[in-house]
């Protein structure tokens, strides 16, 4: 500092009292600019505090901190922003003191950004702690250079109009229709207990799910925001509005949305297929960024995009067969599932269930259930592969055998003695597959089974599938009743589809419900050779024909397998399954706690009969 004075005093030739009040004003002026920070600092922390929504913060840093405040809250909560970036630019003085250029970018989500520059005035002035510090000239401007004094900003969202989801004939299975949103804020509820339990006895009778301490449970998950309680259509609406419309907390939000003429059709796929109709209808949405006046109305229009209506979802569903697999269902007293697909291309065309499964959840897509006989299929295709046997090879069939000191039974103690595989087959001889199972190679069972299917993993958009596990069994014992789908094995009715479907097509299709909507999988497509996928065509014929399903002969050419699975601490309840294909449409029906297989076979013939041949 000395070299510096010394040096001016030089330049200047100052003496004398001259000299004395130079240095008085000088060192008098580094010391009020010590005091304070640089302007750069201020910019820089409103720039911040303004981007991270510390709306206090950046408030004091200006010279009206009230006004401030309450600008940038309005702002803030109208613009609703997913982030918000505003960097510092130049800082030069000015006539009145200094500016600050600024960047600012909002992020809304999706494609919608809008980025401008503006500039800060500072001058300096005391903060609210009386200490002396550049300031930010408070003014609207401040935020945007287009805004006048008294306007805020706000975002608005235009949704594109609903679309139709259709099934694969372009027939609607959800339609818009006028839905109502009810949210709760749990900070303006009052007593959050009493609330929700009000309304929770309202919505109750039209979805049970629904209780009080749900709805607390999803508000006390994140207190500082609105709760997403329900969506309910018109109809339902109209029934509680008077019981739930004086209560604390609440908000409605009344908007078009997708509707299934019955609530329990397709209930278990078609959420999942309107959630992704509603994503592309929200990135079709339009939007714009507005000044809005002191009056509220709105002002000077900056930014936006009109909205862009989307293309109906379409899917692969076919609505006469779902309507025919519910249809078959419903008598039935236990949970009970279908799955029906193409084989020709892996088209999901019905996800089915009666009410008693619907209470339980997607157990059709993912539930988890020894598959019993039905699994022969993958047991008589691994030993067609390693040629082991042939649809005509004679093979032993006796009442029992012992694997390991584990005894391994027929149905009913049965002895075919010496049959053709075929007949075997037909019959669901458990002495012929076990000891089939036996013979192969460790991995055999679990390595067909995924090649078929079962225990691939497929991300299908729209629902979310298990298909099922088949563990490498260890030792004869094990092996042997894994080639009669127990043990450790389990499936779900979709996986077993893909088994059918795998024997109809001759190769693992690729499920898929969503068109233009690709299937992801761990698992390749694998072909079966020629001469087995027409053994197994045979043999799964023959289960009709001559076998276990002969009560379904009167329905064209039906290829299938039957199964009963048991289940339990000692085994003593029974499952039913019926595992299938006709034409261009594979097929699993399960009847759970059954008993036997004829549940099963019973539903399976409600539903041929009534469903269309693909």
């Amino acid at each position: 500092m000395a070299f510096g004075i010394l040096q001016w005093m030089r330049a200047a030739r100052i003496t004398g009292t001259g000299l004395t009040g130079a240095l008085l004003l000088l060192t008098s002026g580094c010391g009020m600019f010590q005091s304070a920070p640089p302007p750069q600092n201020t910019a820089s922390e409103f720039l911040k505090a303004f981007s991270a929504g510390d709306n206090a913060r950046a408030a004091q840093l200006t010279d009206n901190p009230a006004a401030a405040k309450k600008m940038l809250d309005a702002t803030r909560k109208g613009m609703h922003p997913e982030s918000l970036s505003a960097n510092l630019g130049q800082v030069k003085q000015v006539k009145d003191g200094q500016s600050a250029s600024f960047n600012a970018d909002w992020e809304f989500g999706g494609n919608r950004r809008w980025t401008y520059s503006g500039t800060l005035p500072l001058h300096q002035g005391k903060d609210q702690q009386g200490q002396s510090r550049w300031l930010v000239h408070w003014s609207p401007s401040v935020v945007n250079p287009q805004l006048k004094p008294g306007q805020t900003l706000a975002r608005d969202d235009q949704k594109a109009p609903a679309q139709p989801v259709l099934d694969a004939a372009g027939k609607p299975l959800m339609q818009p229709e006028p839905l109502h949103t009810i949210t709760l804020d749990p900070q303006g509820a009052g007593d959050l207990n009493h609330t929700a339990g009000a309304l929770a006895g309202a919505l109750n009778k039209i979805d049970p799910s629904i209780t009080q301490q749900s709805i607390v449970n999803g508000a006390k998950k994140n207190p500082s925001q609105p709760y997403k309680v329900v969506q309910l259509r018109d109809s339902d609406y109209k029934q509680v509005q008077a019981q739930i419309h004086g209560l604390p907390g609440l908000s409605f939000d009344d908007d078009q949305g997708l509707v299934a003429p019955n609530k329990d059709f397709a209930s278990q796929v078609l959420p999942g297929v309107r959630k992704i109709a509603d994503s592309r209808r929200e990135a079709g949405s339009g939007w714009h960024v507005h000044a809005v006046n002191a009056d509220g109305t709105d002002g000077k229009s900056f930014v936006g995009d009109p909205p862009k209506p989307e293309q109906p979802v379409q899917t692969t569903l076919n609505s006469q067969v779902q309507q025919a697999a519910e249809g078959a269902l419903k008598p039935v007293p236990q949970p009970a599932m279908i799955v029906a697909m193409r084989p020709s291309n892996g088209d999901i065309v019905s996800v089915a269930q009666n009410e008693a499964a619907n209470q339980k959840g997607p157990l059709a897509l993912t539930g988890q259930y020894p598959p019993g006989s039905t699994f022969k299929i993958a047991t008589a295709s691994a030993g067609l592969v390693a040629g082991k046997i042939h649809a005509d090879q004679p093979v032993a069939c006796p009442p029992v055998l012992q694997f390991n000191g584990l005894p391994l039974p027929n149905d009913k103690n049965e002895d075919l003695k010496t049959v053709p595989e075929r007949t075997a087959f037909a019959q669901s001889c458990n002495t012929t597959h076990g000891q089939l199972a036996a013979d192969l190679p460790a991995d055999a069972l679990p390595n067909q089974a995924k090649q078929m299917g079962i225990g691939a993993d497929y991300n299908i958009p729209g629902i979310t599938t298990i298909t099922g596990k088949v563990p490498t069994p260890q030792g004869d014992a094990a092996k042997a009743h894994t080639g009669i789908g127990q043990g450790k094995v389990l499936a779900s009715p979709f996986g077993m589809t893909m088994a059918a479907a795998t024997v109809a097509n001759g190769k693992t299709p690729t499920p898929n419900l969503v068109q233009g909507a690709p299937t992801k999988s761990n698992t390749p497509p694998s072909q079966l050779p020629p001469q087995v996928s027409d053994q197994m065509k045979q043999m799964m014929r023959a289960v009709v024909t001559e076998g276990t399903a002969r009560s379904l002969g009167d329905l064209g050419d039906v290829y299938g397998k039957t199964g009963t699975a048991q289940f339990g601490p000692d085994g003593s309840h029974t499952h039913g399954w019926f595992v299938g294909f006709r034409g261009d449409m594979a097929f699993a029906v399960l009847v759970t706690d059954a008993g036997a297989n004829k549940p099963a076979i019973d539903a399976a013939h409600q539903f041929l009969q009534q469903a269309p041949k693909l």
